[in-house]
């Protein structure tokens, strides 16, 4: 369990991040359009879990924003934005915002997503969702960096994440 704040009130999520070193954990996540993917579909590529609450946030549309933007230039990367959106929400925002270099996933299906990677939220405001998190994997399927934002209103640490697969 690891503690965060939102909007400085107190929160927890199930457990801790995966540590670095290990193997990530398996997801079956939902895209946009209603198809699942899994960690399998990405095996060989560098892959960033920018992982968060929900896309019609402030901060969390930041995110995606600049790993879209960013994710542009990486080689063999994949970023995958994750919330317990529904599709159909993040669809609508990806489209109105021009994201094509970041694939929107949902974990709305998925209750071991959360409870896996540590994100969960257990109580506070926004108890059920995803604390704001950033993971990255090599293509080998370990995890190489992790970041668990410590205030969910706080944007994640862009340079760290990207530095990592460098």
């Amino acid at each position: 369990m690891a503690k965060v704040t939102l909007g400085g009130n107190p929160s927890n999520t199930v457990a801790d991040l995966p540590s670095k070193g290990q193997k990530a954990p398996d997801f079956k996540l939902v895209k946009t359009d209603m198809s699942e993917v899994s960690l399998a579909d990405y095996k060989g590529k560098n892959l960033i879990l920018n992982i968060f609450p929900s896309v019609d946030t402030g901060v969390c549309a930041t995110s995606v924003r600049e790993f879209n933007e960013r994710a542009a230039s990486l080689n063999n990367t994949v970023v995958l934005c994750i919330s317990k959106d529904l599709p159909f929400a993040q669809a609508r925002f990806c489209g109105a915002e021009g994201i094509e270099n970041a694939i929107p996933v949902s974990n709305f299906r998925n209750e071991s997503f959360g409870k896996d990677y540590g994100v969960e939220l257990l109580d506070g405001g926004f108890k059920g969702l995803n604390a704001r998190a950033v993971v990255v994997v090599n293509p080998q399927g370990e995890v190489i960096y992790t970041e668990l934002v410590p205030e969910i209103g706080n944007e994640p640490d862009y340079e760290q994440a990207l530095k990592a697969i460098s």
